[in-house]
């Protein structure tokens, strides 16, 4: 019997360790990380330019009040080649064709972009995360890694959690940090980011997986 691919999403909140985590785990585990590296592929396999991704990435389309109404189906129909090849409703389905190949080929972790959503659609078996801090350990991480003041520090966690809540409620319908969407919501307040990663492991064990022969 051929062993199951062990797929992890991730979706969490600016500044929270959530990506670092993510990659740490990937290299811990022997498996790829998948974050901006996304854009790059789908722009390779649909023939159009990376800007146009990275323009859309993990940002809502334009007509917010249509999707959240009635137009979430089409957010998963398959990419369209016509007039409407650039717009970011059309962006998501290429890349989420990317996100379901992926996750059928191989063992691997993904970065937000709602590949959980993405995932769940198609039926694959997927372990989501959220991983959330609170505001002071977020400044902090922020100042740390991205080596601004507090107060661009706070800019930037304000705006791209926004951004994120946007695209997640434009594409599918549902509240970004509504934990009961994910598997594991994870408080990384009062832990570091190697027990962090440590936390993951031994749940996917809990899951079932074989995480030494990945």
């Amino acid at each position: 019997m051929d062993k199951k691919n062990l797929v992890i999403t991730i979706e969490r909140q600016y500044g929270s360790g959530g990506r670092v985590t993510g990659k740490r785990l990937a290299e811990e585990l022997g498996i790829h990380f998948y974050d901006e590296e996304i854009l790059k592929m789908t722009s390779e396999e649909s023939a159009i330019g990376e800007q146009y991704f990275r323009l859309a990435d993990e940002r809502a389309g334009n007509n917010l009040l249509y999707k959240i109404v009635g137009g979430l189906r089409d957010s998963l129909a398959k990419p369209s080649t016509k007039d409407d090849i650039t717009s970011p409703d059309n962006l998501f389905r290429f890349q989420s064709d990317v996100i379901r190949n992926l996750a059928k080929a191989e063992s691997c972790i993904i970065a937000g972009r709602c590949a959980d959503y993405v995932l769940d659609a198609e039926g694959i078996d997927v372990i989501k995360l959220f991983v959330y801090a609170d505001m002071p350990t977020r400044i902090q991480r922020v100042i740390d890694v991205d080596g601004v003041d507090e107060e661009e520090a706070v800019k930037r966690i304000r705006r791209i959690d926004r951004e994120r809540k946007r695209y997640r409620k434009y594409f599918t319908g549902k509240e970004w940090d509504d934990m009961t969407n994910y598997d594991l919501p994870i408080n990384a307040t009062k832990i570091d980011l190697d027990q962090l990663a440590q936390l993951v492991k031994c749940y996917i064990k809990i899951r079932g997986y074989d995480i030494e022969k990945q």
